[in-house]
């Protein structure tokens, strides 16, 4: 298998990225801590900082999309009869 080296950009991402260190609570570069230990990355010291709030509103947005396609049923989205 074929891996970026650390440090690495995915295309369209600026050679500069953030992460958050769940183990120490800082905003560390690319060299900080090991991957399992933070969430990243992030365009900037900024929204690396926002981690915890980023993360808790994705969460409860996807537990809303879960709430309303219970809601739903199974059924397909769009099909016949709505």
């Amino acid at each position: 298998m074929h891996r970026r080296p650390r440090g690495a950009t995915l295309p369209g991402m600026s050679d500069e990225q953030w992460y958050y260190c769940l183990k120490h609570g800082t905003v560390e570069g690319a060299d900080g801590c090991r991957a399992a230990d933070r969430l990243g990355p992030y365009p900037d010291r900024e929204s690396a900082s926002r981690a915890l709030e980023i993360a808790r509103e994705r969460t409860e947005s996807a537990d809303e999309a879960d709430r309303e396609w219970k809601e739903r049923g199974a059924a397909p989205q769009g099909g016949s009869g709505d």
